[in-house]
C-alpha cells in the first residue's frame, strides 16, 4: 500500500502568483544542463523586474530539500492545482517550466495533428506523463474574468501544450498567422473569462535542448532566455514586439558574438550565488509560437 498527502505549498496571498519547474533528470541519458539554470534565472527576473513576492513563487527542482517539491508528476499535479486555487480579477499567474516534452497519440479527437503534447516529469517513466488536456483542464478552464496566466514552456514539441483555442505562429521572415484550434464539439479548451497566454519554445513536430550558445558560458534553454532579453533590453513591449525580438536574440546568436546587456549581467547576478548546473555544449533552437485566448 502506498500512502499520500497533500503537498503543502505557500499560502496565497497579493496578486502575483507563479510556479516555477525545472527537471534535469540526473543520470539520465537524456539529462538536462540547463533547466535549473532556467528556473533560477526566471525566479530572480519575476522578482526583481515584475516584483513578485519571494513566498508567492513556487519552484520545484532536484535541487529542493523538501520532497514535495521535486518535480514528480503528483507534485507537478498539485502545484499547478496551487497556482489558480482562489485567484481573482487583478491576479497575474506565471506557470514556466524547462525539462522534456513528447507526445502521444491523441484518443479523443481533439488534436488537428492528431498526437496530444505532453510534459515530462521527473518520474514519467514510471508514473507517466502531463498531458495537454490534463494541463488546459488545470489551469486554463479555472481562469475567470481579471485573472491573467503567462506560461513559458522551454521543451521539445510544446507548441500547443497548453492546448488553447487560437495559435499564432510567426515564420523565419516575422508574419504571424493565426489558426484556430477550436473543437466545440469535442471539447471546450478556452477559459472561464480569463486570459491565458502561452510562449513555447518550438512547434509541436519539433526539437529543442539547451546551449551554452546564447550566454557563452552557462548553460540555459533558448526560449527562456531570449524571452529575458527580449523584455530586458525593450520597455513596454508588445506581444507580436516581444515574438520578434526573441527570433532576433536566437538569429543574433546563431550568426554572431554571444549575447551582450542586461541578460548577461542577470546571469552573472544569479549564478555568482552558486546556482548553476553542470555545463555541456549541446544546443538546438527551433521556433516560437504563442497562444492566445482572446477576450
Amino acid at each position: 500500500m502506498t500512502l499520500w498527502r497533500q503537498p503543502t505549498y505557500p499560502a496565497v496571498h497579493g496578486k502575483k502568483r507563479a510556479l516555477l519547474v525545472g527537471v534535469s533528470y540526473r543520470s539520465k541519458s537524456y539529462e538536462l544542463m540547463g533547466s535549473i539554470n532556467d528556473v533560477n534565472c526566471m525566479k530572480y527576473f519575476l522578482r526583481e523586474r515584475f516584483r513578485f513576492p519571494n513566498d508567492c513563487i513556487l519552484v520545484l527542482t532536484e535541487d529542493e530539500s523538501d520532497p514535495d517539491r521535486i518535480p514528480t508528476k503528483i507534485n507537478m499535479q498539485a502545484a499547478m492545482r496551487w497556482l489558480v486555487h482562489d485567484s481573482r480579477a487583478g491576479d497575474s499567474l506565471v506557470f514556466h517550466f524547462s525539462g522534456h516534452g513528447s507526445q502521444r497519440r491523441d484518443v479523443m479527437g481533439d488534436e488537428i495533428d492528431g498526437y496530444d503534447e505532453t510534459l515530462c516529469p521527473l518520474d514519467h517513466e514510471t508514473k507517466g506523463m502531463l498531458v495537454d488536456d490534463e494541463i488546459n483542464n488545470t489551469i486554463v478552464r479555472p481562469l475567470t474574468t481579471g485573472v491573467t496566466l503567462h506560461a513559458f514552456i522551454d521543451a521539445c514539441h510544446s507548441g500547443t501544450i497548453l492546448d488553447l483555442p487560437f495559435v499564432c505562429r510567426m515564420d523565419r521572415a516575422g508574419f504571424c498567422e493565426w489558426e484556430d484550434h477550436h473543437r466545440p464539439q469535442i471539447s471546450y479548451k478556452g477559459t472561464s473569462g480569463g486570459l491565458a497566454i502561452s510562449f513555447s519554445g518550438c512547434d509541436d513536430n519539433q526539437t529543442s535542448v539547451d546551449t551554452k550558445a546564447l550566454s557563452g558560458d552557462t548553460t540555459t534553454g533558448a526560449m527562456t532566455f531570449s524571452f529575458i532579453q527580449a523584455i530586458e533590453s525593450e520597455a513596454g513591449v508588445t506581444y507580436g514586439r516581444l515574438l520578434s525580438k526573441m527570433r532576433s536574440v536566437i538569429r543574433d546568436a546563431e550568426t554572431g558574438p554571444r549575447i551582450n546587456g542586461p541578460i548577461t549581467y542577470l546571469l552573472q547576478k544569479v549564478f555568482r550565488s552558486g546556482l548553476t548546473q553542470r555545463e555541456n555544449s549541446n544546443w538546438k533552437y527551433r521556433n516560437q509560437s504563442a497562444q492566445h485566448e482572446p477576450q
